[in-house]
């Protein structure tokens, strides 16, 4: 097992390397002098030069790089242009706001995505399977700035069952931070559950007809045995790899919800930074994304050997 999760690793190192440098690379591409709007509306090119030397960008575009990833490896990402604060502090305050609504939007998707694709496999071909698909379908086509719009209009407006907007810290109400989270976590989590709902399909599908459910089948077992125990054990491979996917999905994708919803998480940093061209925020995002993404693959790979006893001899 060991031996395994350190293969796994030896993959993770390069990609991270080659992330980062795609990242610092297109970031020198995009148009636009950020520094600009730091010299104010007079742009003496005296102080742009100050600005330059100061942000150290007179060096040549390698040492640029080499010096950005020897400081993002001392957990140093820079500072932004814009408020001057370290980006790491920018992101330590963000990412815990992203998360909770990523975490719970995980929560709507595997509640409603996994079960609903048991029972479609198991009642292929009926009305149940018929619904389950034209619920995934809808799911799916269903934009999440229009679904959110109208939760808005109908569950604050109307019934005035849950907040319009906003966060609140669970440490300062915890179930007040838990209604302001349940609607655009639902919205998420709703497109997300349809995704899981047809991989946990086509999974189950796949093992319902092997040999081994036969077998116990063909013991006597129960079918709620025969379909939870022997079959949605062995189709859990790519309902994990799946998950772990739709996490980092979460976490990179909310920026749109976050905005309709006023959520002061990561899409409203990464919005604002890319508007104010504060390329050391939106690196530092993209390169936390990114890392956040190959150690989600980490842990389902993980998963994997102990949902497989086999891979631990691999």
């Amino acid at each position: 097992m060991l031996s395994f999760f350190l293969r796994r690793l030896l993959i993770a190192i390069p990609t991270i390397f080659l992330i980062s440098i795609f990242v610092f690379g297109l970031q020198k591409l995009l148009p636009g002098d950020p520094l600009l709007v730091l010299a104010g509306e007079e742009r003496d090119p005296a102080v742009l030069e100050f600005l330059r030397e100061k942000y150290r960008l007179n060096d040549p575009i390698p040492v640029q790089y080499m010096t950005w990833a020897g400081n993002a490896l001392r957990g140093d990402l820079g500072i932004s242009l814009r408020t001057n604060q370290p980006v790491t502090e920018l992101i330590a305050q963000k990412l815990p706001v992203t998360l909770q609504l990523a975490m719970m939007s995980l929560i709507f998707a595997v509640v409603i995505g996994v079960p609903t694709g048991i029972l479609s496999a198991y009642r292929k071909g009926t009305m149940v399977d018929w619904v389950a698909n034209v619920v995934a379908l809808s799911g799916l086509s269903i934009p999440n700035f229009w679904l959110g719009i109208m939760l808005i209009l109908l569950v604050s407006v109307k019934w005035q069952l849950l907040p319009a907007s906003g966060y609140v810290p669970p440490g300062e109400d915890f179930w007040l931070s838990i209604k302001t989270m349940l609607m655009p976590a639902f919205v998420l989590g709703t497109a997300l559950a349809a995704t899981l709902m047809r991989h946990t399909r086509s999974a189950m599908l796949g093992v319902l007809t092997s040999d081994y459910v036969r077998t116990a089948r063909a013991k006597g077992l129960s079918e709620r045995k025969v379909v939870l125990k022997h079959a949605f054990r062995n189709a859990l491979t790519p309902i994990v790899t799946m998950t772990a996917l739709l996490f980092g999905e979460l976490v990179a994708g909310a920026v749109l919800t976050e905005q309709i919803f006023t959520i002061p998480g990561f899409g409203k940093l990464v919005v604002d930074a890319v508007f104010n061209r504060d390329y050391a925020v939106v690196q530092g995002i993209v390169l936390v994304t990114a890392v956040g993404f190959i150690v989600m693959n980490l842990l389902a790979d993980m998963a994997y050997v102990l949902l497989n006893p086999r891979l631990r001899e691999a």
